[in-house]
């Protein structure tokens, strides 16, 4: 009995640990980075969704396709993606050399993962 139950916490605790939690600040954050990455880099057009969760290494499919849709549309989000061009308006644009460090950083990551997936 006692070991029904531990194996039956293992494997909530494994279950909700395998659970993507989208935080819509950080996302907003990351939105707004690789809109500037798809304006320099043609080749990332398009992979926004599957960018984002190849950093979690999650599954690309319609049901993440649809939280991430979802996340885009709430409020914390929205606000935040407000703040970003506020600020982006009263400090400037980051430097071209790190943007543009960053953009071939998460592409290669996207690669390797979508490289992953396809084995």
């Amino acid at each position: 009995m006692r070991n029904t139950i531990l194996g039956a916490a293992l494997c909530l605790a494994s279950a909700s640990a395998n659970a993507m939690t989208i935080d819509p600040q950080g996302m907003a954050r990351f939105d707004h980075s690789y809109i500037s990455c798809e304006a320099r880099y043609p080749q990332m057009r398009g992979a926004r969704d599957e960018a984002y969760l190849s950093m979690w290494r999650a599954k690309v499919d319609a049901k993440s396709r649809s939280e991430l849709a979802a996340v885009r549309k709430g409020a914390a989000y929205q606000a935040e993606t407000r703040r970003i061009h506020d600020e982006e308006a009263k400090k400037g644009a980051p430097p071209a050399s790190t943007l543009d460090a960053q953009c071939q950083a998460l592409w290669a990551e996207t690669q390797r993962v979508r490289n992953l997936a396809g084995k």
